[in-house]
């Protein structure tokens, strides 16, 4: 299991958050666009890397007949958790390493979102998407880019590096508070200045909508995985030209908030 270590390691960052979801049902609306939920409406769906179940506990309430989710952390504890509170009761959490997973049974909808990124190699976890969605079915992909990242992969992930390494509570409270802090305090400046020209500008627009803790959560986020790649467009147009099993009229790659990808389409 070569992501084990990524996996737990995430684990220690959704296990000690407040119960329920980080994110706010138009964020996920957002992160699944162009999908929504008459796509997910009474549909077998299938997360691929499902954290605490941030989305999940959204996903649900677009009634789909039923949802799997998937993670190798003992994140699952939490997802857990989190779903028993929705009320719904049509919802699976397995722990099982996502790059190797096959359901019995394919899947209508399977989604992957800010997991593939983290991965030893990122077309495995793809290739699982791929091989879980059924014939006819559909499937969505949200990762980090490597166009409009640079002061990321250039300032943030040397420090990733670093602070992966170190005790999870050392890393969100002494290194990753400060430093969302400083971006906290320069995100909200240029988009109140309209300062469109500056570095991350959408981005900060996007996340300026939120407070403070959910900065944090960003940027404990970034700093706790011990293994982040930044995927370029080519290197998305290739996944989606590599596989027979993709329908190739059906293929979409947007590029979302100036520095990441979101990306699908549908198999035969």
């Amino acid at each position: 299991m070569k992501d084990l270590k990524t996996a737990q390691a995430f684990s220690t960052s959704w296990n000690n958050l407040p119960q329920g979801s980080v994110y706010t049902a138009d964020q996920v609306a957002d992160w699944f666009a162009p999908l929504s939920r008459k796509d997910i409406q009474n549909k077998n769906v299938l997360e691929l890397g499902c954290g605490n179940a941030s989305l999940m506990v959204h996903v649900i309430n677009w009634q789909p007949k039923k949802l799997v989710g998937v993670d190798l952390g003992d994140s699952v504890l939490s997802a857990n958790a989190n779903l028993q509170q929705t009320g719904y009761s049509n919802y699976t959490v397995l722990k099982a390493d996502l790059v190797n997973f096959r359901a019995p049974e394919k899947f209508d909808i399977v989604y992957s979102i800010g997991v593939l990124h983290h991965l030893k190699e990122p077309k495995d976890g793809f290739t699982s998407v791929i091989e879980n969605t059924k014939p006819g079915g559909q499937f969505h992909c949200w990762v980090y880019a490597k166009e409009g990242n640079a002061v990321i992969r250039y300032i943030v992930d040397p420090i990733r590096k670093i602070a992966s390494k170190l005790p999870w509570w050392f890393n969100k409270y002494i290194i990753a508070t400060p430093l969302s802090f400083l971006y906290f305090l320069y995100a909200h400046f240029i988009v109140a200045l309209r300062l469109s020209f500056m570095p991350l500008y959408d981005y900060s627009k996007w996340i300026c909508k939120r407070n403070f803790l959910f900065f944090r959560h960003v940027a404990f986020d970034q700093l706790v995985t011990p293994q982040t790649v930044y995927v370029d467009k080519r290197t998305i147009e290739s996944w989606l030209s590599s596989y027979e099993k993709i329908d190739k009229t059906s293929t979409y790659i947007i590029f979302r908030n100036g520095n990441s990808w979101k990306f699908g389409g549908k198999t035969i």
